[in-house]
């Protein structure tokens, strides 16, 4: 995926700075696909009810007011004109109107979309993320705002390429999204840990950057600075897999998408991907994946799931 806007670093509610390159420089991988599907206009009392999907969620409100409610929630969360609300895993959940919906009259706006992650192999965020999470677009920064308000407009509109041009908004929408949550919310494991960690936030980023890169523990724990006892417990226990794990599972999850959507010959992602054996490639990525290589270069790229 895209990360339009430059975002160096971003400030915790404390004042902390959340260093993320090593966040951006993953969701500039193209390990994650986000379409919008449907966009909705409902007025006086309403409800939608979507169970669970095999794919992630979010719904923006461009305009009015509703709620939403799920089990990946205590209550239900009101949502207010530009607030985000995003169900990574595609848990069931319900989208109402609020009760004062019968004595005021407006209508509510929401644009759909889906988050399609690898279906078969690791990928770093989808692990890192909450079941849902809510942006709220009054406390996020200006540039979320202005690009929501840029994709209700082109919801709203005519404009040609309409479709493709939403996709690429809620891409870039997405990424934001992910960066506001990792910067209110300290994590103590996991990637958004990580990334709090200077040593290992360093050595992440040239993981995501290089993942062919003919790695080892000493070289990683060389590029952080850290001993190889002392480097394979810190990355142990913030990202709860050890480097060479997370190494193997990120090159996984890049090979699958490498096969569903550019439909590249397996020899040449092995190459790319630093394995010297096209046969010891397969093997590694059946293993992680549970499908072989060739097997999801057949089946193309994920099929959409209808919203409703």
């Amino acid at each position: 995926m895209m990360l339009t806007t430059a975002t160096p670093s971003l400030t915790r509610p404390s004042g902390d700075p959340l260093h993320v390159p090593a966040l951006e420089s993953l969701l500039n991988q193209a390990t994650l696909r986000v379409d919008v599907v449907a966009g909705l206009d409902r007025c006086g009392s309403w409800a939608v009810a979507e169970p669970d999907h095999g794919c992630g969620l979010f719904h923006l409100v461009g305009s009015g007011l509703c709620q939403v409610e799920s089990v990946a929630l205590d209550r239900a969360v009101h949502l207010d004109a530009g607030d985000m609300v995003v169900l990574p895993h595609g848990d069931a959940h319900r989208l109402t109107s609020l009760n004062t919906a019968s004595r005021i009259d407006y209508t509510t706006q929401l644009i759909c979309g889906e988050l399609h992650f690898p279906a078969r192999a690791y990928h770093p965020l989808s692990h890192a993320l909450p079941r849902c999470f809510v942006v709220r677009g009054k406390e996020s920064t200006d540039t979320f705002r202005q690009l929501s308000t840029l994709m209700i407009n082109v919801s709203n509109g005519s404009v040609s390429g309409r479709q493709l041009l939403l996709n690429k908004l809620a891409d870039s929408l997405f990424s934001l999204a992910v960066c506001d949550y990792a910067s209110r919310h300290p994590e103590r494991r996991g990637l958004f840990a990580a990334l709090d960690d200077t040593r290992i936030c360093k050595l992440l980023h040239a993981v995501h950057d290089a993942p062919g890169k003919p790695w080892t523990m000493q070289s990683m724990a060389a590029l952080a600075c850290m001993s190889r006892s002392a480097f394979a417990e810190r990355f142990t226990q913030l990202m709860r897999m050890p480097p060479m794990q997370y190494v193997t599972k990120l090159r996984v999850t890049i090979a699958e998408q490498w096969l569903r959507e550019r439909r590249m010959p397996v020899a040449l992602i092995a190459e790319r991907l630093g394995y010297g054996s096209e046969a010891a490639f397969r093997r590694l990525f059946k293993r992680i994946s549970g499908i072989s290589p060739g097997r999801v270069r057949s089946d193309g790229p994920l099929t959409r799931l209808p919203l409703h």
